[in-house]
């Protein structure tokens, strides 16, 4: 019997460190070995991620899954898409089957510190409004005492609205739905008298309308929505990838390097920053874990920020927002968008 008892000890033993080695596994290697990222989407959110007419995913948030699988392999096309619903958005990282969840997700707090994530970089600074029909005569939040609002359930956007009814003495009922597809036909089928969403997915889900021209969004923004990238909790490693292909980015967009003139910028320029940063000097992959061309790479395929930012949902896009003067500037024009030093 006691050998019995030691011989399950030792099984347990294994099994649970077994097990601590799968958790702490870094997903780096795991993607390596695979051949490409998995990247977590959602459904359907025209400028950051939605299905063009040959079938294949646009927007911002793939571009910036694009961006990494640059960064790892040098081709850009080296990633597969997992939409999936909102319940299923951080299980989906937690459980291995994403490396990285990219679908419009707004940093908080709790989400942070109880879902096994880690929240890295914003990529789009937003906020919270409301979508009417221009026939309902509305110009303000304040309008809508005792109205129907269509919400997605288990959204910051859930939350934000419950709170600022209550602060204004709005009585706003709620009407939740799980699929956004399906509460945006609620919406144009006049099931609410609004629709609540970060004002990017606002006009979104506008340009997506039968008549766009019949709806307006109001003026008021009544919250802060980061969003941002998220990764498997503590795998610092795949962490510091995601980031710094995203700070490539945002550094080339404030250097002048674009997918246009990377090659000529590589071969001639004579910016440490810039020389560091192409991979021309220096030796910063190594801490990384990637080639010494990866920034490279992921501004050769994939653009700086600024090309990123402007042709999926700049004034020139199905979503025609304007990013001067907002946040999403980069920050020598006033805005948040600033990359850490490349040294």
């Amino acid at each position: 019997m006691k050998k019995i008892s030691l011989a399950l000890a030792a099984t347990t033993t294994l099994l649970a460190a077994n097990s601590y080695a799968d958790e702490s596994a870094s997903t780096l290697s795991a993607v390596k070995d695979r051949g490409y990222v998995n990247c977590v989407i959602g459904n359907s959110f025209p400028g950051f991620y939605s299905l063009n007419k040959a079938g294949e995913w646009q927007g911002m948030d793939i571009d910036m899954c694009r961006g990494v699988a640059s960064a790892v392999f040098g081709d850009a096309s080296k990633v597969t898409f997992l939409p999936v619903q909102w319940a299923q958005s951080f299980t989906s990282i937690k459980s291995g089957q994403g490396d990285i969840l990219s679908k419009g997700m707004t940093w908080t707090l709790s989400r942070d510190t109880q879902q096994g994530l880690d929240f890295l970089d914003t990529y789009f600074y937003d906020g919270q409004g409301f979508m009417v029909r221009k026939d309902l005569g509305v110009k303000s939040v304040k309008e809508l005492k005792g109205a129907t609002v269509c919400v997605l359930t288990g959204t910051s956007s859930e939350l934000n609205i419950a709170d600022y009814s209550r602060a204004n003495d709005l009585d706003i009922k709620t009407v939740v739905f799980d699929d956004s597809s399906v509460r945006n036909t609620a919406f144009f089928n006049n099931n609410c008298d609004a629709l609540t969403n970060d004002k990017s997915g606002l006009a979104a889900q506008r340009s997506a309308a039968p008549n766009p021209s019949d709806y307006v969004i109001l003026p008021e923004t009544i919250s802060k929505e980061a969003l941002s990238f998220a990764v498997k909790q503590n795998d610092s490693e795949w962490a510091n990838v995601v980031k710094w292909t995203f700070a490539a980015m945002v550094a080339a967009e404030e250097f002048g390097v674009n997918s246009q003139n990377v090659e000529q910028m590589r071969a001639e320029s004579q910016s440490p920053v810039v020389r560091r940063l192409l991979g021309v000097e220096g030796d910063l992959h190594v801490g990384l874990g990637l080639p010494q061309d990866w920034a490279y790479q992921v501004i050769k395929n994939v653009g700086n920020y600024g090309e990123v930012y402007e042709r999926n949902v700049g004034v020139n896009s199905v979503l025609g927002l304007d990013r001067e003067g907002t946040l999403n500037a980069l920050w020598t024009n006033g805005g948040m968008m600033y990359a850490k030093s490349f040294r």
